[in-house]
């Protein structure tokens, strides 16, 4: 008996065996596999992983059945099969869609053009932000703070207003990070800056946001020191369909958003549309805001060869301002006090109001001319129009900490004309224009299985515009001023010119945007610029299995020259015309192993040539002859780890930059308004070092984890080491640009402020049932120095934790489930943490001082934002 059972077991296991079936297949992402995709049978404990080239081999007990293929980052997609006993069934290669803000799927313009990493198989330092999760959490924020939780990334400035923050990646500046729309480079061309209160309308019209930090993946004849924010916009939208959104959050912010698009007609036609209107109160006092956002993008693909895409796009703003002061004043008045409003017969009136409207517009044309060669190409213009407001003349005391518009106005009245010799007051406004063209094309070619060949160029042409103009007489008919023009020595010339003006000119958003004021009404000064920028770029790499190597140049001139038609005699107004040539390489090899694990390495040298607002001195037509070209010089490396529930990159650099001009501003302490008389309390006093080096060193740690199919689990760490060496030149300025003093200085060993040298967070989403979900994320800043350019002792802040939390609920609804509802609550800074956001003066505690957390309270700064909310409802149909 016994033996029959155990015949009758063993047959019934080898007839198992036998009858067992083999199912295979390839993963990819529809351009390259994915190892270590994730492989089961449905209802089964039966999985396994796919290898290096992204092939599987799975066995199965079963005829047929379901295969479930998951991969992080990708839409889980299920696929039937069907086997014979004892055969072999392949399903083929199955190809992931990543969820519906990868940028493999969004980037249907412009391929060769924006420089996504995909764009390059050799692996950098990079994050992306995805369309969702831009919209889920950038609540009223600007888009820099969908950044926050990326390594060696730093967002400051948000206590100023609506779209003041600033951004600093591994240590460096906007001005030294490279920012792109869709190919276009968007710094400014003046001074390598970007005002995010221009690009207010990002969040709604981005599709992804892609940080290549360092040497990144950039092929254009561009020097990024910190790295490349690649901002891609939407196009025309395949389907049909669109959205309506409304938003609220504290301080009376609320928001309306709405979007259209045809879907591609059989002939290749469609267009997308989006507006939105936004407005505010802003967190801290006096800070109100308002605006708007449009988008029209109109696609054509007459064949399989040809596609063009036409966008334009805008985000008119208009908002009141908060700067820097004395940590005594916010103990005084409170952490939302801000000096730079008043009241004028029980009104509300403000000395600060940015105002600016930049339309974009792009044309994009890929042209597929045959199987192994591509050709991508972007033509844009800019217009930018607008600027900002300050006091102008003779300021009295403030009154109660705000300023005394009423005794000003009652002043004025007593006065026949406004003038600083009879000291009269008003508020002026600093416009700042440009017009700014462009083109960047790139040929792609296949040169063999595996090289390929990029080459291309970049022009561009820039004509900038600045000039005062009166914005409000406050009860004076008009204004009159004198000044000595300047010679051929740049000083003056013995030869008074003089103006009255009657006029004032418009600091609303849209009447900024079509009028400008004449020549014979300005004040102060008038001066503009013409730069032009020209440079080839190329690109060869070698990919063949688990190896890949690449080489990248550029060769680019730039040219400058300034006319100032206000301060100088006729025959002077226009400057030398300077020229300058620069140039980069980067190189850098990658090799995978075992399919999970990867290392890279990277290096880069930049011959970059300084901004025009050095070249020229003290913002005059004199030349400085002591700017040269900023040297730079990278070396980076790293290795990342993937696999089916956990991903993780490791990365080094070191970065040196010698030569280079920094400059910051700040509002005017006691002790610098008496040493300079000409200064008045709430003016900007601006700090230029030359001749600077810093040393820029750390490590970066990113990781993705998902434990569960409900669970992600997010984390990054950045730890850096910055600093200057040598010896600077330091100039002040105050805001008419005036030369206030100039010095040398020992800077050598000084730390770099403005950013968090090191940073930890830790994140989670967690879906609780079918798209109901909770997420939160943890943040800590350490190793922050004042933001007072090169110094020798630097001055550090307390170290500050942040977290952030949201709930998500999305609810399907249509005919055919093909219409959702999406509703999304934030809380930032949800244990309303106090905390010093940034300094912009570095003076030292001694033992007599009053002090705040360590911190002397003579200094000036801002604190962060409190809890803020924020609360979003979207239809999309």
């Amino acid at each position: 008996m016994k033996n029959w059972l155990l015949s009758g077991l063993l047959l019934l296991m080898v007839s198992t065996v036998f009858s067992q079936g083999k199912v295979t297949g390839t993963v990819t992402d529809g351009q390259g596999s994915l190892p270590g995709a994730n492989v089961a049978i449905k209802g089964t404990k039966t999985g396994v992983s796919a290898d290096f080239d992204g092939k599987f081999s799975i066995n199965t007990t079963v005829n047929s059945g379901e295969l479930i293929i998951s991969f992080i980052g990708f839409e889980p997609k299920t696929v039937k099969f069907s086997v014979a006993k004892d055969a072999t069934t392949n399903v083929g290669t199955i190809i992931l869609t990543a969820n519906s803000n990868e940028l493999s799927e969004i980037v249907v313009m412009g391929k060769g053009i924006i420089d996504v990493a995909t764009g390059r198989k050799t692996p950098i330092a990079v994050s992306t932000i995805k369309a969702a999760e831009i919209q889920a959490k950038v609540g009223t924020s600007d888009i820099t703070q969908t950044m926050v939780n990326t390594p060696s990334v730093y967002v400051a400035g948000q206590a100023g207003g609506f779209g003041d923050s600033r951004i600093s990646v591994r240590g460096f500046a906007q001005d030294n990070t490279a920012f792109l729309l869709n190919g276009q480079p968007i710094n400014g061309m003046e001074d390598g800056k970007i005002y995010w209160s221009n690009w207010s309308g990002m969040s709604d019209i981005a599709s992804a946001v892609q940080i290549q930090r360092g040497l990144g993946s950039s092929k254009l004849a561009i020097s990024s020191v910190g790295g490349t924010v690649n901002f891609i916009t939407k196009a025309t939208d395949k389907k049909e369909g669109g959205f309506a959104s409304l938003g609220m959050a504290n301080d009376n912010y609320f928001k309306t958003t709405a979007a259209y698009s045809t879907g591609m007609s059989e002939n290749g036609w469609g267009t997308s549309v989006m507006l939105s209107h936004w407005q505010g109160d802003g967190y801290n006092d006096g800070t109100y805001g308002r605006g708007e956002t449009y988008f029209i993008s109109v696609g054509y693909k007459p064949n399989d060869r040809h596609s063009f895409n036409f966008l334009l796009t805008g985000a008119p703003q208009e908002h009141d301002q908060n700067f820097t002061k004395s940590i005594s004043t916010y103990l005084q008045y409170g952490r939302k006090y801000n000096n730079n409003w008043g009241t004028l017969d029980g009104e509300y009136r403000t000395e600060r109001v940015n105002y600016y409207h930049k339309p974009v517009m792009n044309l994009n044309w890929d042209f597929d001319i045959n199987d192994k060669t591509q050709l991508s190409t972007v033509a844009y213009a800019s217009w930018g129009r607008g600027g900002g407001t300050g006091s102008y003349g003779s300021k009295l005391p403030a009154v109660d900490g705000q300023v005394n518009f009423d005794g000003m106005y009652a002043k004025n009245l007593t006065l026949v004309d406004g003038s600083f010799a009879n000291k009269g007051y008003l508020i002026r406004a600093s416009a700042n224009n440009h017009s700014w063209y462009g083109v960047v094309s790139n040929l792609k070619n296949q040169l063999g299985e595996n090289l390929s060949l990029n080459v291309g160029l970049d022009l561009r042409t820039y004509q900038g515009s600045h000039f005062r103009q009166v914005s409000d007489f406050m009860g004076l008919s008009s204004w009159s001023e004198s000044r000595d023009l300047k010679g051929a020595n740049h000083r003056g010339s013995g030869t008074i010119a003089s103006n009255t003006v009657t006029e004032t000119g418009s600091i609303k958003r849209w009447p900024a945007t079509f009028n400008t004021i004449s020549s014979d009404q300005r004040i102060d000064y008038d001066y503009s610029e013409t730069i032009s920028y020209g440079g080839v770029f190329g690109q060869l790499e070698y990919a063949k299995n688990d190896f890949s190597a690449f080489f990248q140049g550029s060769l680019s001139n730039q040219s400058h020259e300034r006319t100032d038609k206000y301060d100088y005699l006729s025959e002077f107004q226009k400057s030398k015309k300077i020229n300058n040539l620069g140039y980069n390489v980067k190189a850098g090899t990658s090799y995978k192993i075992a399919g999970q694990h990867s290392v890279y390495a990277n290096a880069g040298y930049y011959d970059r040539q300084p901004y025009h607002d050095n070249i020229y001195l003290n913002f005059t037509n004199e030349v400085n002859e002591l700017t040269k070209n900023e040297k730079i010089l990278g070396f980076e490396a790293g290795y990342t780890f993937s696999s089916k529930i956990f991903t993780a990159s490791l990365n080094g650099y070191r970065t040196s930059w010698e030569d280079r001009v920094t400059t910051t501003s700040n509002a005017a302490s006691v002790a610098e308004i008496a040493k300079y008389p000409t200064l008045q309390p709430g003016d900007l006093i601006y700090k230029t070092n030359e001749g600077v080096e810093q040393v820029h060193t750390g490590i970066e740690l990113d990781f993705v984890a998902k434990p569960t199919s409900k669970l992600d689990i997010t984390g990054f760490a950045s730890v850096g080491n910055w600093e200057y060496n040598g010896n600077v030149v330091t100039s002040y300025r105050d805001e008419a640009l005036n030369l206030l003093d100039r010095v040398e200085e020992d800077v050598d060993g000084g730390k770099v402020g403005d950013a968090a040298q090191t940073t930890l967070g830790l994140g989670f989403k967690y879906e609780i049932f079918t798209r109901f979900s909770i997420d939160a994320d943890w943040r800590n800043y350490s190793k922050l120095y004042s933001n007072v350019g090169a110094v020798k002792n630097n001055l550090e802040l307390p170290n500050y934790d942040l977290v952030d939390s949201g709930i998500s609920y999305k609810i399907v609804t249509g005919k055919n489930k093909e219409n959702s509802v999406s509703l999304r609550l934030n809380v930032n800074n949800v244990f309303d943490e106090v905390y010093l956001s940034e300094l912009t003066s570095a003076r030292l505690a001694g033992p007599t001082d009053v002090t705040y957390k360590g911190i002397n309270v003579s200094n000036n700064g801002f604190f962060g934002l409190g809890r803020t909310w924020n609360f979003s409802l979207r239809y999309n149909f």
